[in-house]
């Protein structure tokens, strides 16, 4: 391949020997027709290889831009190359809303939705739930359409890219709200002690950022419908913006200091037009059960010496249960700790596997697009309804089409 394709961190080099770039639905049933091994690129936004492939790459983001909002106002259908900042602008411009978004809006919407990736909230689902309908190319070069209620649905929101290509998914919106962001400085540790859960539920989003140099959590931000003081659970109000990475420009952050305005500006914690997050970084996230969230916490606490010289940022979230087979969230309202490391896999690595080790008892899964040493056996066995996904993408790509060495290891 004469063109070299990275991921977005930079850590991945892909090994295709060819990316496509089609401009149809029809021209990807061709390309699937082919035969593989054939897997979708997305935005690139994964730190391992689960979208790699030794054959053909394929990028959506020439597939023409589909917005069709439903004449009751209460679904919107897209084509599986939109990002989510091009939609929530169109969105925004009908009047309409998504329930949350995820911290950036540069990542696609079916890369996220295949990954349930998700924003924070103790009502609010991960991104994958506002998913009504699935239309994706098959194994065969089929086009396969699937709705809410139809018996392989659950199964096939959250498919890691073993099902198929994405063409177009049909999402659940809201009326256009607007909402304020606030943010406070040195949140004790005594105040998660003893009011964690509601510090989590004191906002529309919630997420406290600590870099474990200490026990305190070093920012919290609230995304919220109404006015605050400058004091929350001993935190102070900033006294400017700030980016959630320390060190990087506040300037690339959503606007905040309780100033009203667009869902879209204000959910996600980074603005469209800069580089989001710190770029040169790793990343890693588990998800605990809701109730065991203080005792992650101290888990990763216990060894903060050994996590802090790796990381950029920590960041605590919380994520409504859900019925979709491979969400982290399945059947259980959760926690997650999400790590933004340093761009070194060899020092990262091990510290991650001590995480892993820590969080052991409290039987936590990982977003998988991200770096993780789990067994393949720990992970199938932290979902339930595993063996019924494997039956799923048996039934959808009987040939493997679409597998890659990432997920035979995980598939088995």
């Amino acid at each position: 391949m004469s063109e070299q394709v990275r991921n977005w961190a930079g850590n991945i080099v892909f090994n295709a020997r060819m990316l496509r770039r089609p401009g149809s639905v029809s021209e990807v049933q061709e390309i699937v027709a082919g035969g593989g091994p054939i897997h979708v690129l997305g935005s690139g936004h994964s730190f391992n290889r689960m979208a790699d492939t030794d054959g053909t790459l394929i990028s959506l983001a020439d597939l023409p831009r589909v917005t069709e909002i439903s004449a009751d106002h209460k679904s919107v259908r897209v084509d599986g190359g939109i990002r989510y900042g091009e939609l929530a602008a169109y969105l925004y411009a009908h009047g309409l809303a998504l329930h949350n978004t995820a911290s950036l809006p540069h990542i696609s919407v079916a890369g996220a939705i295949a990954t349930a990736t998700h924003g924070s909230g103790m009502t609010h689902g991960n991104l994958a739930t506002v998913v009504s309908s699935i239309e994706f190319v098959d194994g065969s070069g089929k086009l396969v359409t699937l709705s809410r209620g139809d018996a392989d649905f659950n199964g096939a929101v959250v498919h890691l890219g073993a099902l198929g290509v994405i063409t177009a998914l049909t999402l659940d919106v809201v009326p256009t709200f607007d909402i304020r962001q606030y943010v406070f400085d040195n949140v004790p540790r005594a105040s998660l002690d003893d009011h964690l859960y509601d510090m989590l539920g004191d906002g529309y989003s919630v997420s406290l950022f600590t870099n474990w140099t200490s026990r305190d959590i070093s920012h919290a931000w609230l995304k919220r419908t109404e006015p605050m003081g400058d004091e929350w659970y001993g935190g102070r109000l900033a006294d400017g913006p700030r980016h959630p990475v320390p060190g990087m420009p506040a300037m690339n952050s959503t606007e905040q200091g309780g100033v009203p305005g667009p869902w879209h500006t204000r959910l996600p914690h980074f603005r469209m037009e800069f580089t989001p997050s710190s770029g040169e970084e790793l990343q890693s996230e588990y998800h605990v059960g809701r109730e065991d969230g203080l005792a992650a916490i101290d888990a990763v606490a216990s060894i903060r010496e050994r996590v802090a010289p790796v990381l950029q940022v920590c960041e605590v979230r919380t994520i409504k249960a859900d019925d979709l087979w491979l969400s982290p969230n399945y059947h259980r309202d959760s926690l997650a700790l999400h790590f933004t490391w340093i761009a070194d896999a060899d020092a990262v690595t091990p510290v991650v596997a001590e995480i892993e080790q820590r969080l052991a008892p409290l039987a936590p899964r990982p977003h998988v697009g991200k770096v993780f040493t789990m067994t393949p056996e720990t992970i199938r066995e932290g979902w339930e309804r595993f063996g019924d996904f494997q039956e799923l993408v048996r039934k959808y790509d009987p040939a493997g089409t679409f597998r890659n060495d990432w997920l035979n290891t995980i598939l088995g």
